[in-house]
């Protein structure tokens, strides 16, 4: 199928001006990309909607698929994947096969592929099953050069290194090759760069130094987030294709690039993702009927999916504001959660990833009393502010984050002490309303 799809059309652009300009005569194009992560376990993700999760797992391929429709479309010379290829320690026959299959696609067509290995799909991996079709270059644990020469003009010589194991505490830069004379020197790496929130350090290597490396273009990847620095040396962060969950919202993409012969370079950014998360909220003061609660947030629902051109929505919306239901909802989450999904089960395409509650309580609304109401104020009182619930909760904190969650999440906490303090402080609070409203056992408060 060809990558015609109108959701995803991205003019040429350069970054450094924002004004679209045609492209110059290409003597040499290529697609960067990294981080398809086919295979990724989603078990978070799996666990709260199972179906979900095959939804997203099936638009990693799609984005793939669609990269590999794009450079046949694009007649491009080469497809440069920087790492993270596939996740998980054996690729799967099924994944192997699929991955055969597409590059395949590009060896048919005489299109050069050229692959290196991350921290997440690095050499250590048992991949009996993955073999490459003619036409690939796969680089491995020491650094190497393809030379891809062309007829009356300047060769492009394709750098490249893999990672030996999940780990890369050193920049990987000093193995590289000197550039290669009179060639178009365009190297490969998967790093960390200067370091990103949300991401662990791999392969640490600045920005200066890849600049001043005689390179014309470095292709990274292992930063999720697209970010793009344009001069004599051009560095992209591609970002990945396609996001797996709510902290890898918006629209995903490749970045294809046009070398003309006088060294002009120009940078397309091509959203290939068929899958978006989004975050949505729905301010819910002065409603008092659940039924009206419920419509209030299919509506938002509804008007942030209109918004969005992308085949699949994948939202996480946020119940705010100060409504005498705050206590209900609270406590019948899952209530809530069910009627909302039914009211938005005839729009295409939508998705309730999750529902986030920062709800308070208005006039009329159902308050605990008895022993709920002296719990309520010891927990907000006593146990809150006491510096040893204040030393437990940071020790948690750090022990979940670094021991419990992927390396890719480990910023939802904040990105320091001030901002994990402050993120454990409202998930306590938050926790305490959800524990007293579902205490309350039913629609009388404090009857429990």
């Amino acid at each position: 199928m060809p990558f015609r799809p109108d959701w995803a059309k991205c003019p040429s652009r350069r970054h450094d001006s924002g004004v679209v300009r045609e492209a110059p005569i290409a003597a040499f194009r290529f697609i960067h990309t990294a981080d398809i992560h086919l295979d990724s376990p989603l078990k978070s993700l799996a666990l709260r909607d199972p179906a979900l999760a095959e939804l997203v797992g099936d638009a990693t391929r799609q984005a793939f698929t669609r990269t590999i429709d794009l450079a046949l479309e694009e007649a491009v010379d080469a497809l440069l994947i920087a790492g993270d290829l596939y996740d998980g320690d054996q690729t799967s026959m099924k994944t192997a096969r699929f991955i055969g299959e597409q590059l395949k696609r590009l060896s048919d067509a005489g299109i050069r592929a050229f692959i290196i290995r991350g921290n997440h799909d690095h050499l250590a991996r048992i991949t009996r099953e993955l073999t490459f079709p003619d036409g690939v270059t796969a680089f491995g644990g020491r650094a190497g050069v393809e030379i891809m020469e062309r007829a009356g003009r300047a060769p492009v010589a394709i750098h490249g290194l893999s990672f030996t194991s999940a780990e890369a505490p050193e920049s990987l830069l000093p193995k590289y090759g000197r550039p290669v004379p009179d060639a178009v020197n365009i190297g490969l790496m998967h790093t960390s760069l200067g370091g990103s929130a949300g991401h662990s350090v791999y392969a640490p290597c600045s920005l200066a130094d890849l600049q001043a490396s005689g390179f014309r273009y470095w292709a990274l990847g292992h930063i999720h987030k697209r970010a793009v620095f344009e001069g004599d040396v051009t560095v992209v962060m591609p970002g990945m294709p396609q996001g797996r969950d709510i902290n890898e919202a918006g629209g995903k993409s490749i970045t294809l690039v046009t070398l003309a012969d006088d060294g002009a370079m120009t940078l397309e950014e091509r959203i290939v993702g068929s899958a978006v998360f989004a975050r949505a909220a729905v301010d819910l003061t002065g409603v008092d009927d659940w039924r009206d609660a419920v419509r209030s947030a299919a509506r938002a629902l509804a008007e942030a999916r209109k918004a969005s051109a992308a085949p699949q929505f994948v939202a996480r919306l946020a119940l705010a504001g100060v409504t005498p239901l705050a206590w209900r909802i609270r406590r019948d989450l899952d209530m809530m959660r069910e009627e909302i999904e039914r009211d938005i089960a005839g729009a295409g395409g939508l998705w309730l990833e999750k529902l986030d509650v920062t709800l308070r309580e208005g006039e009329g609304s159902q308050r605990v009393s008895g022993p709920l109401a002296e719990l309520a104020g010891i927990a907000s009182a006593e146990v809150l502010t006491s510096d040893g619930f204040r030393m437990a909760s940071a020790a948690f904190a750090e022990d979940f984050v670094r021991n419990h969650l992927p390396r890719e999440l480990r910023g939802l906490l904040g990105g320091d002490d001030a901002e994990t303090t402050a993120a454990v402080s409202a998930l306590s609070e938050e926790g305490i309303a959800d524990v007293l409203a579902r205490l309350s056992g039913d629609d009388s408060a404090g009857s429990a």
